[in-house]
């Protein structure tokens, strides 16, 4: 009776949110409904849910988490600041005259943007807004623009310092110490959110370069799809261009390099790189109340939304394991052929599927903590699995007909772009994407020889 309730659980609040019921509420209101019915049937023992506030406690107390908003506040600082549009049209400029350069441009600034910002939605308005109408003045092939900038886009999933690989990060180091205690490992090990920057670091690079590649080739093969600039724009002065380049690109290395190196953790990194975007900001004279107050109402907002989604996943997750939900996934992904790779495919596609219809942020706290403690005890390294996990949420948000990247872009393009164009623009991207995840999978060692070198594990 309780493994029926346990998976009755999991497909009512599939239901629920399919049917368009807010995320945070439906996962807390779902739990306890079957929480009150599994208690009714004497299946489910009320004293779990006294665990709850300890959970909410720890949540609001995560120094780790702390580094969200930090990470939001910087991303949209450089954002809202115009920081974004002036890295853009330096970048043209500099690489505009190159057959295919205007779209390695937005590919390059799409990455830094991604490494700035960490959310995927953000990055593709902002780039759709930006670079699209330019791009598509110029010449170029609207399928090409449009999958450019969608694949620019999701390069926030994982190129650190990410949201996703932050959320990730937390999720999987308590994942991987509910693995160890498992297997009779009462001192266990742990994985922090830098080990899982330093392991995505170089996949996200060879990612960036794959798509560049595939840009130039198509620009070199048709030339009629990425033409070069007719006209040669008018010189910007060079402090500008020193400026609009360096500017972020200094902040991120900044960031990225102090958590990377072990001088600072996550949040302490993080919090220098929210100082490091106001004092960009003020630099480029574009800090105001105004536009201050419009990046904490938007700081503010998407934390809410973290925190209580977390908390109704918190919910969620005590209620699934009070049915025994957890050994009832554990025991199935452990008895599939082929053991860890098996159980793998098998959760590589169900996170594929859900990156259709949900965000990351609920596909990292409702779905990670109940099939990571499994991959993890079969014998999956933490930090290849969550790279896999971020160039699969990756994958899932640029493929149609549901990517949420599509969603983004089709907000903010023009109405001459027809939305088939997008989705035949992001198949090479795609294919791209899926070679990156055969590669990691074959080769693990690319996620966990940096990390390896930097913190000797």
């Amino acid at each position: 009776m309780s493994a029926a309730l346990a998976v009755g659980l999991f497909l009512a609040l599939c239901a629920a949110l399919l049917a368009g019921f807010p995320v945070a509420f439906t996962l807390g209101g779902v739990a306890l409904a079957f929480a009150g019915l599994g208690w009714l049937l004497g299946v489910f023992d009320p004293v779990f849910l006294q665990a709850i506030p300890n959970r909410v406690f720890g949540a609001m107390a995560n120094e780790t988490l702390l580094a969200v908003p930090l990470f939001v506040f910087m991303g949209l600082m450089l954002e809202r600041s115009g920081v974004a549009e002036d890295l853009l049209e330096a970048m043209g400029r500099l690489f505009g005259r190159v057959r295919g350069g205007l779209a390695v441009s937005v590919m390059l600034v799409g990455a830094l943007l991604a490494a700035s910002t960490g959310i995927v939605g953000a990055t593709v308005v902002a780039m759709g807004l930006i670079s699209l109408p330019v791009m598509l003045r110029h010449g170029y092939d609207a399928r090409l623009a449009t999958g450019t900038i969608c694949a620019a886009g999701t390069l926030g999933q994982v190129i650190p310092p990410s949201l996703v690989l932050v959320l990730l990060g937390d999720q999987l180091g308590n994942a991987y110490q509910q693995a160890q205690l498992r297997q009779g490992n009462f001192a266990p090990e742990s994985v922090s959110v830098g080990d899982l920057f330093a392991g995505a670091l170089l996949p996200g690079l060879v990612l960036v370069a794959g798509y560049v590649a595939w840009l130039l080739w198509t620009a070199w093969r048709h030339p009629a799809r990425a033409p070069a600039l007719a006209a040669r724009p008018a010189p910007l002065p060079r402090r500008q261009v020193l400026f609009a380049v360096l500017a972020p690109l200094s902040l991120v290395l900044l960031v990225l390099g102090s958590i990377l190196g072990g001088y600072a953790t996550p949040t302490e990194a993080a919090s220098v790189g929210a100082v490091g975007a106001l004092a960009i900001a003020a630099l480029a004279g574009r800090l105001d109340r105004s536009r201050v107050r419009q990046v904490l109402d938007g700081t503010v907002a998407t934390t809410s939304m973290v925190y209580f989604i977390l908390i109704g996943a918190a919910l969620f997750t005590v209620v699934f394991r009070g049915f025994g939900g957890d050994d009832l996934v554990h025991e199935a992904l452990a008895a599939l052929p082929g053991g860890l790779w098996g159980a793998l495919v098998l959760v590589m596609l169900a996170m594929f599927v859900l990156g259709f219809v949900l965000d990351f942020i609920e596909i990292t706290f409702v779905v990670v903590p109940i099939v990571a403690p499994a991959l993890l005890a079969l014998g999956a390294d933490p930090v290849w699995l969550g790279v896999l996990m971020a160039i699969n949420l990756q994958t899932s948000f640029l493929t149609p007909p549901f990517g949420f990247a599509l969603f983004y872009l089709r907000g903010v393009a023009p109405a001459s772009v027809p939305t088939t164009a997008l989705y035949r623009g992001v198949v090479p991207f795609i294919a791209i994407q899926l070679a990156m995840i055969a590669l990691l999978m074959a080769w693990p060692a690319l996620a966990t020889w940096l990390p390896g070198v930097l913190y000797g594990q």
